[in-house]
């Protein structure tokens, strides 16, 4: 079997090296690189081919979601694994809207790990386990509540609000981009979540990537 390489990205150089080795043990695999953060990362990507970025959502510069964003842009062939910290359904949310293709928590097995690895490499993707029972609650739940017949349409301009949310920008951000106020930013989501029925960022993020926004 061909050999899989991985670049790995994290600004905790002990445990980068501790998931190296992980990695390592792993038959058939090979790191080809390490990143302190998301701007070496994206640097590496220039000068080798790998087939796997396992990165961190926080790290100086440029953090993992916003790397995976820049990745699948411009390599779409590469897979981005995330290791984190983070439990919330919110940044798993902004995780895939970005591109990526697996999340996984820093406290997970070493199996788990490899698991999640061999996921990718077969072309799916990959959620850690403590995760994946209540993502498939929340999913059942937002499904049923959905009533497209009496929902109130979204304007284009609020789709392209929408879309900016789910890549994880900022009021302030979409303001600026976009020429106008902050409070405006904030009352077109406010319209959003009304007509969507829906009180969480994290819904607004499951509704966007369900509609192809991002």
């Amino acid at each position: 079997m061909k050999t899989y390489k991985i670049i790995l990205a994290d600004d905790h150089t002990i445990l980068r090296q501790g998931i190296r080795r992980l990695v390592e043990e792993i038959p058939g695999m090979e790191v080809l690189a390490e990143a302190n953060n998301g701007i070496e990362l994206l640097a590496l990507m220039n000068l080798h081919t790998p087939d796997l970025v396992i990165a961190d959502i926080t790290m100086p510069g440029i953090g993992g979601i916003e790397a995976a964003r820049e990745i699948r842009r411009t390599y779409p062939e590469v897979k981005v694994l995330i290791l984190t910290m983070h439990k919330r359904i919110e940044y798993l949310q902004h995780v895939f809207a970005a591109g990526a293709h697996g999340y996984l928590l820093k406290e997970d097995s070493n199996d788990e790990l490899a698991q999640a690895i061999d996921t990718i490499r077969k072309g799916r993707n990959y959620i850690t386990q403590s995760l994946a029972a209540e993502m498939a609650d929340y999913f059942s739940r937002y499904q049923e509540n959905e009533n497209p017949q009496t929902r109130e349409p979204i304007t284009m301009r609020e789709q392209g609000i929408l879309k900016m949310i789910a890549e994880g920008k900022s009021s302030r951000q979409i303001a600026a981009i976009l020429g106008i106020s902050q409070r405006t930013v904030q009352n077109h989501r406010a319209n959003i979540m009304r007509k969507l029925g829906v009180k969480k960022t994290a819904d607004l993020i499951k509704y966007a990537v369900d509609k192809c926004y991002v």
